[in-house]
């Protein structure tokens, strides 16, 4: 089976939470309905605001779950053990992955083998998603904020090869900051605006989709010495249903 990833410059459920239109289209590709979706907000350090909105956002839409590393281990979905931490990813169908601090989290998962368990998941046909942080951790490396300034990070986890980078429109000095990155030696890669995301089905990428008007993602790339960017003209998720 061949897995999806959902890569989310911004938006969602936590910004947007009158919006399914990214949500649908995520449970779209889960490979049973109703989904067992797995929220893991590692990078927000299990957040309980976070956690409980996601609740809000999913329930009724599927089977919501949560795994968190922060809680005591005597909560059920703690992983206290590495055999009930793969027996509890093995029967989720999508992962949906929050925003926070990229290298914390990539640090947290390869602790605990999660890094591994998600790859395993993804080729067994599981949908991999995320926002931000949840964005940039499948990919080769991209552009972070997690230590102070936006840098570029080298260690992701590699599903996808190359850069990315969320917020592309949504925060001062993102777009420049990537672009120099690539100017600068870092892999060619993928920039989302807030309101749009990158599906890729395996490693290959699908197409850009958008729930917001006026937004789109982007293929940034090193050309005869310049860096150029290159509109994926990103589907209107509002267009589908309006067809539908």
């Amino acid at each position: 089976m061949t897995g999806h990833i959902v890569a989310i410059g911004g938006g969602g459920f936590p910004m947007e939470p009158e919006n399914p239109l990214l949500e649908d289209f995520i449970l779209s590709l889960a490979r049973r309905s109703p989904a067992r979706v797995c929220f893991v907000p590692t990078a927000s350090g299990d957040s309980a605001p976070y956690i409980t909105k996601f609740y809000r956002a999913m329930s009724g839409r599927c089977i919501p779950t949560d795994l968190t590393f922060f809680d005591l281990p005597s909560l059920p979905r703690h992983p206290a053990t590495t055999e009930a931490l793969a027996s509890f990813v093995e029967a989720q169908d999508v992962f949906y992955v929050g925003g926070g601090n990229t290298a914390a989290l990539l640090g947290i998962w390869r602790t605990h083998g999660l890094d591994h368990l998600l790859r395993r998941a993804w080729k067994r046909g599981a949908v991999l998603c995320g926002i931000s942080a949840g964005m940039l951790c499948w990919f080769q490396g991209g552009l972070t904020d997690s230590f102070g300034g936006l840098r570029y990070l080298p260690d992701g986890l590699g599903l996808l090869k190359g850069s990315a980078t969320p917020h592309y429109d949504g925060e001062p000095g993102r777009r420049p900051a990537y672009r120099k990155a690539i100017a600068g030696g870092a892999p060619a890669g993928y920039a989302a605006e807030d309101g749009t995301a990158l599906h890729f089905i395996g490693t290959r990428f699908q197409e850009a989709v958008r729930w917001r008007p006026n937004v789109d993602a982007y293929r940034v790339a090193l050309k005869r010495g310049e860096v150029v960017e290159t509109p994926l003209l990103a589907r209107d998720l509002g267009a589908k249903k309006m067809k539908a």
